[in-house]
């Protein structure tokens, strides 16, 4: 993939939730909310503050994130979903 978000956008690819609860109830597709938790897929170079001095992202490929239920915009890339969202939207990165 030949993709590279602009300034403070980062491009993630979700996670997938479990399918089967602890009690092992399978969830059908339907009943599913969208994970809210994925991983960075590739970054932009980050902010320019007032001065013209770049500031780098604090998240880098390769991390797993958590992020708002509502957050960043999706889009297909290679046959692929994937999310586009600003950095302020990525809640944490789990360590």
């Amino acid at each position: 993939m030949t993709f590279r978000p602009l300034h403070d956008r980062v491009l993630v690819r979700r996670i997938e939730a479990e399918a089967k609860t602890a009690g092992g109830i399978i969830i059908p597709d339907t009943a599913q909310e969208k994970p809210q938790e994925g991983e960075i897929v590739a970054i932009g170079t980050g902010t320019r503050a007032d001065d013209g001095v770049v500031i780098p992202l604090d998240v880098k490929p390769g991390d797993r994130i958590l992020f708002g239920k509502w957050s960043g915009s999706e889009v297909k890339l290679d046959g692929e979903d994937l999310l586009i969202m600003k950095e302020s939207d990525v809640l944490g990165v789990i360590g």
